[in-house]
């Protein structure tokens, strides 16, 4: 597709109100910036934008000036990815800036709007989220959702860096519900090593009103900081922390004394966290996300009030030290579970899954995605037992389950004989099962797996028989996305460049 077809729908469609572009480079970035400035400025009733784009070129920068005309009537924007400067700019089209930041860049000509007064949710992938930034951001009055993301190639210069003083301008903004300032280790190994326990309470204690918080990479906040959001913002229904290396049991001690009720919680890689904790957040009773991957300290004692819960949908305990007994009694328990991630349990083995599905609990009833991936236990019995008492399992992940054998494969592919009443199975993730032969590949043809839309399969003996084998499945079945890279289920970010079948 050429850019030009965006200048066409800025002709054509003037009272355009939504417009979300997710594309790869087919052009020069420049050719994009000209007809996408072109397609803006016809589109002037615009109130939602999202630009998501890949430039994939030789020598190509991920992160390219990104300078448009925006619409004044903008609420929602999404960016990804943009340069720090280059929103700095976007907030020089306002003479309210200019004076508060005099240290901004403003020197390039463009014409005036009032864009960020309507702002309502931002949403951007930045290569480094800074002091400045956050300032020209917070002066969005009306700015309800803020989510940055930024993904650094070095460790951020201490001046040009989130600090403890750019988090407390945040406090300025009553209205902020929804906060997510996420440092990614894409690139290298960085967090935002400015921002203290001081400048999480001054934030915590004025942004009251917040729903939702997910902070990744804040490594110099300890207990005490995270505690002050738990306990100040009375409102918090969500939860995320990722790489909290300071975060222990103690922030959520006594968090049944304060109103927060939390509904969804992830501490993602956070090595002290431990079964304290989950007793804690499960004594509201009202918990239906619980995320603890990489904690590896929860062990078997806390399923037991995870068995009480009668909300919870959504369970990872990817690496947690949990065994057969566990999940025994997950398995006789009351949640609603319909995602549940075991990967990486090593204490977990084929009696654990015959437990969890027929333990007479409500789990072998709603599971609908499972994911038993590394767990060197799991083998051609445990397969059997899904596909026989596992009737409302839609997605399934066996990767790296190197003792499971063609029978596992054939389990599945013929569960309908087992039970008529089975939903059929959508994803299966079979990546580096290495015990699966090259003749079990004619399971994956016509009349086997009829629901099928993704497969995992590569690094196993099943793509031995080359692209002509492949191609003819998608022939036969051209809604079938074939994954040979390894992609987690469902390549679901859509930025994987895939091997030809």
């Amino acid at each position: 597709m050429s850019y030009q077809v965006l200048a066409s729908i800025g002709e054509a469609c003037p009272n355009l109100r939504v417009l979300v572009l997710e594309l790869v480079d087919q052009e020069s970035p420049q050719a994009f910036k000209i007809n996408l400035d072109r397609m803006l400025n016809g589109c002037l009733c615009l109130e939602s934008l999202s630009i998501k784009i890949r430039w994939r070129g030789v020598g190509a920068n991920p992160l390219q000036p990104f300078r448009f005309f925006l619409p004044k009537t903008l609420k929602s924007i999404k960016l990804q990815p943009v340069l720090e400067e280059d929103v700095i700019h976007f907030t020089s089209l306002n003479d309210a800036f200019r004076n508060y930041l005099p240290t901004a860049n403003v020197s390039t000509p463009v014409s005036k709007s009032s864009f960020g007064f309507a702002l309502q949710r931002l949403s951007l992938v930045l290569d480094v989220i800074s002091d400045q930034l956050i300032v020209v951001i917070g002066i969005c009055d009306n700015l309800v959702e803020l989510d940055l993301e930024d993904r650094p190639i070095q460790e951020p210069l201490p001046n040009h860096d989130l600090t403890s003083v750019g988090l407390m301008s945040l406090a300025s903004n009553f209205r902020l519900k929804g906060l997510s300032l996420v440092r990614s280790r894409q690139n290298c190994q960085v967090s935002f090593k400015g921002v203290d326990d001081m400048g999480m309470f001054v934030f915590s204690k004025y942004c009251t009103t917040l729903e939702s918080v997910r902070l990744y990479g804040f490594s110099r906040v300890s207990d005490a900081g995270y505690a002050s959001v738990l306990q100040s913002c009375q409102n918090l229904k969500k939860f995320e922390v990722r790489n909290a290396f300071l975060m222990s049991d103690l922030a959520f001690v006594d968090l049944t004394r304060f109103s927060c009720s939390l509904v969804e919680v992830k501490l993602l890689s956070c090595c002290l966290i431990t079964c304290e904790t989950v007793n804690q957040l499960t004594s509201s009773g009202v918990l239906e996300v619980l995320d603890l991957y990489g904690c590896r300290s929860i062990a078997d004692s806390c399923l037991i009030s995870i068995a009480s819960l009668h909300s919870l949908t959504m369970l990872n305990l990817s690496g947690a030290d949990i065994s057969d007994y566990g999940l025994s009694v997950l398995g006789k328990g009351n949640p609603p579970i319909t995602h549940l991630c075991l990967r990486n349990c090593k204490g977990v083995t084929d009696e654990g899954v015959l437990l969890l599905f027929l333990g007479g609990g409500t789990i072998g009833k709603t599971l609908s995605s499972l994911d038993l991936g590394h767990i060197p236990g799991i083998s051609d019995k445990a397969v059997l037992t899904i596909a026989v008492a596992g009737t409302e399992i839609t997605e399934l992940c066996l990767r790296y389950c190197s003792s499971m054998t063609n029978s596992s494969l054939e389990a599945l592919a013929t569960r309908k004989q087992y039970r008529d009443d089975c939903k059929l199975l959508r994803r299966l993730d079979l990546f580096n099962c290495k015990g699966l032969s090259a003749d079990s590949f004619r399971l994956l043809k016509r009349p086997f797996f009829p629901g099928l839309h993704w497969l995992g399969m590569g690094n196993t003996r099943l793509n031995s028989k080359g692209c002509p084998a492949l191609s003819e499945i998608g022939y036969e079945r051209p809604w079938l996305m074939i994954c040979l890279d390894g992609c987690e289920m469902g390549c679901h970010d859509g930025w994987q460049f895939h091997r030809a079948p």
